[in-house]
């Protein structure tokens, strides 16, 4: 226990499966955390369960394409406890959609959450870190940033473009000598509510166990992971442990891109 105590982060996108398995294990281990969403409900929800555990955390409102919207959320983090000191990259949508089906209303918007907040988070995450010494800024990626996958071009543009966001941002921040890692994660199938939305709305025919058999394929374990398991691995990347991981693709995804 408390392999971030007394830091102060924040989670995007934690109104539901990974941001929330995220939040509360970091709060879980000593952290103050700002937990963000446009899901206000979901969001209001993680920080009860958060604080029913005995941890802090307060819930902010907060659309990760909107620059002003980033900037009050930093201002609120700094207000509140003084300083930020860990940021989770993890908001995004995913549009499955074939080339030929994917509009530019479609591809802005699926750039504008998943690569567009990316990039504000760190803009504004790092600023805010120099002030404060320094910390760690994780940023979401998936195994649709290493390889490409069918009907998923946007989103594969999109989480490609963190995973090489994440390198450049890492090499200007070793030659400023800043105090700030920033690292990519790479979740394979995980066992999301997204995920199991996907299978139930075939509840009871056929379709539904192909589905589910087609994601357990993704996975040479043979099965889907759990939010937990990226949760563990953001904490590592969170905590001093990994005081010498900068640039970094942490890929767990069960071997899936390894044997793709």
């Amino acid at each position: 226990m408390g392999r971030v105590a007394g830091k102060v982060a924040l989670v995007t996108g934690a109104a539901s499966g990974l941001g929330r398995a995220t939040a509360i294990r970091l709060a879980e281990e000593g952290a103050r955390v700002m937990v963000t969403d446009w899901e206000d409900r979901g969001g209001a929800e993680t920080v009860d369960l958060i604080k029913g555990a005995g941890g802090e955390a307060r819930f902010r409102h907060q659309d990760v394409s909107s620059e002003e919207e980033w900037q009050a959320t930093i201002d609120e983090i700094i207000a509140t406890w003084g300083r930020l000191d860990v940021l989770v990259n993890n908001a995004a949508v995913i549009i499955a959609k074939s080339i030929r089906d994917t509009t530019l209303k479609d591809w802005r918007w699926q750039n504008s959450i998943a690569l567009d907040g990316v990039f504000l988070g760190v803009k504004y995450g790092c600023a805010a870190m120099e002030k404060s010494g320094g910390g760690s800024i994780i940023n979401i990626s998936s195994i649709a940033g290493i390889i490409g996958l069918d009907r998923s071009a946007a989103y594969c543009a999109a989480k490609g473009g963190v995973r090489l966001l994440t390198k450049a941002a890492a090499a200007e921040f070793a030659r400023l000598k800043n105090g700030v890692r920033v690292n990519s994660v790479h979740p394979g199938v995980i066992r999301t509510p997204g995920v199991e939305k996907t299978i139930r709305k075939y509840g009871g025919t056929d379709k539904e166990a192909k589905v589910r058999a087609s994601f357990e394929a993704m996975s040479p374990l043979g099965e889907l992971g759990e939010p937990s398991d990226i949760a563990n691995g953001v904490l590592y990347l969170a905590s001093d442990e990994s005081k010498y991981m900068h640039g970094a693709e942490l890929v767990i995804d069960a071997g899936f891109s390894a044997v793709r």
